[in-house]
């Protein structure tokens, strides 16, 4: 227990005392309230300052001058690792005696009494205080501030990216708190607080002596997707992912790696916002000044493709040295493609230079320049009148589109695929991607077109049919559609004619419907124009108007007969006059039709 100073008792019996004599019963509550006066007057659930007085690995004893003395678990001074005999402490009194009559004293629950006192006194006046790292979590740290669990964000750590937390972990450093909030009792402490003074002042002399163009040592620290930070001794600059290499770089991690030193040189920086621009290429010289001289327009070079869009591929013939080979130029055909059906990444091939631009330092590149044009003797290896194999391509509402071979396209128009049907759209006849039979009916080099035919590889049937659909001849047919004007009708050897609505009226009176197959009468015909107009309801009329006229006609020759065979009984007037009725009524009628 520590020295401590006490008044004697001014009519204490010494005599007595020597010849060992036992003190009076008054002066013996005369000593025990002597003793009781000289220590504290302490209650339960009190928070008092002791004095550490003796310290091990698990434990220490702390004196608040009581009876007794107290002892506190080393684990609960562990946010503060320097604790040393004669430290003063605050203390929770959680029990004067138990039952061994042992002090029982806490020095967390002292810290956590008037935890929120210190942190917002830390909080207000700037303080730095120490705590414990107790634990990650998710996004930092818990860290034990007097007796608080607060949190330590990891871009709180340090001013460097942390990599590895764990290391922290059990580790008492010192912080600033940075926020409070009472409501939900959350604290937010910050170390990099501590050290972002003493930096920023580092930064300010450090950017106060750059210069453009000036070259200097530095430390990668971080890698991003976009570019490289470097720390060049207390600031960092960043090198953006095009000022890395000359050449095409996917990825900042394939050129440098983390904690490499390496020299880099100033381009830019800007005094207020503290930013700097650095290059790594610029300390290398510019692979188009390396290129061979005698490299010109129409030489072949090699190359790797390392870039890919559907306009293009970029080959790089050389480290940092680019051609743009176009779409256009990886194929003689004319059909719009994308340059990933021919090319990939990675893919090694030979081009042609098109373009040469050294001042500039673009170059453009073909690769179907090294195969022959086909429209170079197209005359020769698709005359006029020749029949191919084609594959169709594109349709448009008056064709189609097919291609003989790559680079070489023809159109056959709707009225070229076939000589009987009635063809709308081309899709009616064929499909995208099938093959068709052609015959070349013209070239044209200039524009690499050739004009084809699929009917030419038969025979123009319609001069048989001008033999068989004679007008006046009748044919079986079958209505496949009906339209405003009229119908539509299948007949004999796959040819199509056509009725008005007033030739599908039957004999009933009713309209011919689809799909009803009836007799049809050809009332015109036309080669030329490949037509052939029908009529249903002319196979009745006709009929019925030859019967009529045969009956008047009999009458007609009957008439005379009978005068001359008539009864005498029979007057003269009466057959003139039933005969004249008959003649003026068919003259009638036949004038009226």
């Amino acid at each position: 227990m520590a020295e401590t100073t006490n008044s004697p008792i001014a009519d204490f019996d010494w005599a007595a005392y020597e010849h060992g004599e036992a003190a009076g019963e008054k002066s013996r509550e005369e000593l025990t309230s002597a003793y009781e006066e000289s220590l504290n007057s302490v209650k339960d659930k009190e928070v008092i300052e002791g004095t550490i007085i003796a310290l091990n690995k698990r434990e220490a004893v702390v004196n608040i001058d009581y009876k007794s003395d107290g002892i506190i678990p080393m684990s609960e001074f562990r946010y503060n690792p320097d604790i040393k005999v004669g430290d003063k402490v605050e203390v929770f009194i959680e029990n004067q005696e138990d039952r061994k009559g042992q002090l029982i004293l806490s020095h967390k629950k002292a810290r956590a009494a008037r935890s929120w006192d210190r942190v917002n006194a830390a909080l207000s006046n700037d303080e730095i205080i120490k705590g414990y790292i107790k634990c990650r979590t998710k996004g930092g740290m818990i860290v034990d501030v007097f007796g608080i669990e607060a949190f330590l964000p990891g871009s709180q750590i340090d001013v460097k990216p942390i990599r590895d937390y764990d290391v922290f972990v059990g580790k008492t450093m010192e912080f600033k708190v940075v926020k409070i909030n009472e409501e939900f009792r959350n604290v937010v402490v910050s170390h990099k607080a501590l050290i972002e003074a003493e930096l920023e002042q580092q930064k300010r002399e450090i950017i106060s002596k750059l210069e453009k163009g000036q070259v200097l040592e530095g430390t990668v620290k971080n890698i991003t997707s976009y570019g490289v930070f470097i720390d060049l001794g207390g600031v960092d600059g960043l090198i953006h992912i095009t000022d890395l290499s000359w050449g095409r770089v996917n990825h900042p991690s394939e050129v440098v790696q983390l904690d490499q030193k390496l020299n880099v040189v100033i381009l830019d920086f800007d005094n207020e916002k503290k930013r700097i621009a650095l290059g790594l290429k610029q300390l290398l010289p510019h692979p188009w000044d390396a290129l061979d001289a005698n490299l010109k327009v129409g030489d072949k070079v090699k190359g790797k493709v390392v870039v890919m869009a559907d306009y293009g591929a970029f080959l790089e013939v050389a480290p940092g040295v680019e051609g743009l080979i176009h779409v256009s130029e990886m194929s003689w055909s004319q059909h719009l493609r994308s340059a990933q059906e021919f090319l990939k990444i990675g893919d090694e091939v030979e081009a042609v230079i098109l373009t040469l631009d050294r001042n500039e330092r673009k170059m453009s590149l073909g690769i179907k320049q090294l195969k022959k044009d086909p429209w170079e003797d197209i005359e020769v290896r698709y005359p006029i009148g020749s029949r191919h194999t084609a594959k169709v391509r594109n349709f448009t509402n008056f064709g189609v589109f097919v291609e003989i071979e790559e680079g070489v396209d023809g159109l056959i128009h709707i009225s070229d695929l076939s000589w009987t049907k009635k063809i709308k759209h081309p899709s009616e006849f064929t499909q995208i991607g099938a093959e068709i039979e052609v015959e070349i009916l013209q070239i044209d080099k200039d524009n690499r077109r050739l004009s084809l035919g699929h009917k030419q590889l038969e025979e123009n049937p319609w001069d048989v049919f001008e033999t068989v659909f004679t007008v006046g001849s009748v044919h079986e047919g079958t209505i496949i559609e009906m339209l405003d004007k009229g119908a539509v009708v299948a007949l004999p050897y796959g040819v199509e004619g056509f009725a008005t609505p007033k030739h599908l009226v039957k004999e009933d009176g009713t309209t011919a419907k689809v799909d009803e197959k009836l007799n049809f009468k050809v009332i015109e015909f036309n080669k030329d124009s490949k037509r052939i107009i029908l009529s249903h309801s002319r196979i009745f009329e006709d009929e019925t108007r030859n019967e009529k006229q045969a009956e008047r006609k009999a009458k007609r020759q009957a008439a005379p007969k009978k005068e001359v065979e008539a009864p005498a009984a029979t007057t003269p007037l009466e057959r003139t006059t039933l005969g004249d009725l008959e003649a003026l009524a068919a003259l009638k009628e036949k004038l009226s039709k």
